[in-house]
């Protein structure tokens, strides 16, 4: 029997899997988990149902594997659908499988990885397998926050079961051979008249770079899985606990002189985060997320001193960094998984603002860019802010200023601070005089050069106490690494209540 259940649909079905490129499901968990470790719940499982012929088709363990393991020594439960028996289609037990994993990671703190692959409900079960998907999400929703909940997508993902990965906090995706879509082309070409393939709907590339909706893409399952592993080492198990930290070989008090010429002189000139943040953090070795989606915002998680910070930067290389709606909410959306998880946020700041344009408004930005300021806002983990060039307006408040709760925010001695840059600045403060003056562009480029003296650098702002120190760029290392250990002792919470009501 256990033979049995573990060739699942039979060599002609794996075969047919492996000529897709795809591994089973038991390949997969071998490659996920350490050596030896994978211990099984349920593989005598068979669903009961006699519809439509069902009982004469009763395969062991019911078209998903589940149990669990561990990763780098570290316990996780875990479920892996297997597209050979019944193309992995959910229905009563193997939906109660699945929930029996989740109930356990509860209970034991432990994260709950989910390797999606399946054809959706098993339409001859009818609502009973609905009543499984809704079991699904209903835990989904209850460990958020408590314990990581990663969905890796190795296959087909429709209708219902979108959206139970859709509820966790990091969706993986293998390029060519995995799609994530409410209705299928066929429903679309009904209702809509559209020629669309399921790549084209919701491949891997359209949930990268169009709706966010993934996090990670790999060429392959194996890469798939390496990807899966990584985000784990910078996890903790669960709410209650710290991410992993190791050991640190970089030298806290390492200062890169690179820093100190990376800004370029002009404020209208781009420079890559990316390069200041990996010159910042331990062994250069920065993990980004949503790589692909929103690049003016770049978020990923690093060490300093060992210890896991999440990073949220705006990046001048792409749209100045401008603030819109997709980098509002790829940033909120992180920040609350790092506050939920116990991970310390440093905060990479050069923004000119919010992305201007009736497109952005009428989508929604204020309500939209308001769910990045409600996460900084409510965010109580260590909050550390650095000022790289250009803190304008309310993307200045949004991006934990001092006033939101910021616990060190330091700014580089180039940094402009102010309501607005100093050219329209001038333009509004000073319209009237320059409209009437003999030389308009003199009067206007010397009221531009006064509102530069006065306002486009970091001073006036540590003059109130809104910034705590200006330093020399490459001293932001020590500077971080020392706050970071300082603030370990922290503690705040926010008023008591059932649930705030963030604008979504």
């Amino acid at each position: 029997m256990r033979a049995e259940s573990k060739l699942g649909g039979g060599e002609q079905r794996i075969e047919a899997q492996h000529a897709k490129g795809k591994l089973t499901a038991r390949e997969r968990i071998d490659l996920l988990l350490d050596q030896g470790s994978f211990e099984e719940y349920d593989a005598f499982r068979r669903h009961r149902s006699s519809n439509f012929g069902l009982d004469k088709q009763r395969p062991l363990g019911d078209g998903v594997v589940t149990g669990t393991g561990t990763i780098d020594g570290r316990a996780v439960a875990l479920f892996a659908q297997d597209f050979t028996v019944f193309g992995g289609s959910l229905a009563e037990e193997h939906a109660s499988k699945i929930c029996k994993m989740m109930d356990i990671a509860m209970k034991l703190g432990i994260p709950m990885i989910g390797l999606n692959d399946s054809g959706g409900a098993r339409i001859q079960e009818g609502v009973v397998s609905l009543a499984g998907y809704s079991e699904i999400f209903l835990r989904n929703t209850q460990a958020s926050g408590v314990i990581p909940q990663l969905s890796a997508i190795m296959g087909p993902c429709a209708g219902g079961a979108v959206y139970s990965p859709a509820l966790t906090d990091f969706i993986f995706m293998v390029d060519g051979s995995s799609y994530m879509h409410i209705t299928g082309p066929d429903v679309v070409k009904t209702v809509t008249h559209e020629d669309v393939t399921s790549e084209e709907l919701g491949g891997a590339t359209v949930h990268e770079q169009v709706t966010g909706t993934s996090h990670f893409t790999a060429d392959d399952d194996a890469q798939c899985l390496a990807k899966l592993r990584r985000l784990l080492s910078f996890l903790p198990s669960n709410n209650t606990e710290e991410a992993p930290r190791v050991e640190c070989s970089d030298p806290v008090d390492r200062c890169d002189a690179e820093l100190d010429t990376l800004i370029p002189e002009s404020s209208n000139q781009p420079y890559d985060i990316k390069k200041a943040i990996k010159m910042i953090v331990d062994d250069e070795d920065f993990f980004e997320i949503q790589e692909g989606y929103a690049g003016n915002m770049v978020i990923g998680l690093a060490r300093l001193d060992g210890s896991v910070v999440g990073i949220v930067a705006n990046q001048p290389a792409v749209l100045a960094g401008v603030l819109d709606i997709n980098a509002s909410e790829k940033a909120a959306r992180f920040v609350r998984f790092c506050d939920a998880f116990n991970i310390p946020i440093v905060t990479f700041e050069d923004v000119p603002g919010f992305m201007p344009g009736t497109h952005q408004e009428h989508a929604g930005i204020i309500r939209r860019g308001a769910k990045l300021l409600y996460a900084y806002c409510e965010a109580t983990v260590p909050k550390l802010t650095v000022v790289t060039r250009k803190a304008y307006g309310g993307a200045y408040c949004v991006l934990s200023s001092k006033p939101t709760g910021g616990d060190w925010n330091i700014a580089w001695p180039q940094s402009e601070i102010a309501v607005m840059g100093a050219a329209g600045a001038a333009k509004i403060i000073h319209r009237r005089e320059i409209a009437a003056a003999d030389d308009p562009e003199a009067v206007e480029q010397s009221k531009v050069d006064e509102y530069t003296d006065l306002f486009a650098n970091p001073y006036m702002a540590a003059e109130r106490g809104l910034i705590d120190d200006v330093i020399i760029p490459s001293q932001t290392r020590p500077r971080l690494c020392r706050a970071l250990a300082l603030l370990r002792t922290k503690r705040v919470s926010n008023p008591p209540k059932k649930h705030g009501s963030i604008p979504l």
